[in-house]
């Protein structure tokens, strides 16, 4: 039977946020400007290309509730998408030491703005996707999550819980293959994600393999599908 995640009660999602965010901070500390410069998981992407965006996403997340909490809303990034992709490369150009401070500061931000909403203020509206509070707080989940992971510091997909290999799943329906009915069905536990309807593919492998694979990531191992070779993906949503 196909598996549809549930909502993630707001509690619960904010505990897994914080935990991300202590994840990450516990890696900082080793970095040096040798780590920095390597390559991340990212394609053209070293290191500090990925901390200098969880920095910035942090922060640009953290915003999104901090006016919300004040009745006001506010766009993700001042300047689109170009003052955020010309942030990043900027970042990316800090030693160590900056980053390692910088992303610390953002984390802290972070902290502050998501331990603040009360139970009525997860409906606020925000500029993210035009949505509600509680998105917006997905979103960092996964890119707190994702990013750690692309970083290379010693996290990986395997560490993903099993709550966010579903919740990314059930988000990343539209990279679905069109005309294609795609189940996700897991080795290692019971959980099948079905999205899309045309055609039926079952792509196999541990839960967090599928995850990562649906995500443009690797994994420990490859998923694999049930005839032929794996299916080109669509963007991200």
């Amino acid at each position: 039977m196909a598996v549809t995640a549930p909502a993630v009660p707001e509690e619960r999602l904010r505990a897994a946020v914080l935990a991300a965010q202590r994840r990450l901070r516990a890696l900082l500390p080793g970095l040096t400007d040798a780590a920095v410069r390597a390559p991340s998981a990212l394609p053209g992407w070293s290191r500090a290309h990925v901390l200098s965006h969880l920095e910035g996403v942090g922060t640009a997340l953290a915003r999104q509730a901090e006016h919300a909490l004040r009745g006001t809303t506010v766009e993700v990034y001042d300047g689109g998408r170009p003052a955020r992709d010309a942030a990043i490369e900027a970042g990316a150009r800090r030693g160590a030491d900056a980053l390692r401070q910088d992303v610390a500061a953002a984390l802290d931000r972070a902290a502050a703005a998501w331990r603040a909403p009360g139970p009525a203020d997860w409906s606020r509206p925000v500029r993210y996707r035009d949505a509600e509070l509680r998105a917006a707080l997905a979103a960092w989940w996964r890119e707190a999550e994702i990013h750690t992971a692309d970083a290379l510091l010693g996290f990986e997909p395997a560490g993903f819980s099993r709550e966010f290999c579903l919740h990314v799943l059930d988000f990343l329906a539209p990279r679905t293959p069109p005309g294609t009915r795609l189940t996700l069905a897991a080795d290692d536990g019971t959980e099948r994600v079905t999205h899309g309807a045309g055609r039926p593919l079952t792509v196999r492998g541990r839960l967090t393999d599928l995850t990562a694979w649906f995500a443009g990531r690797e994994g420990r191992s490859v998923p694999a599908a049930d005839r032929g070779p794996l299916p080109a993906l669509g963007p991200w949503p």
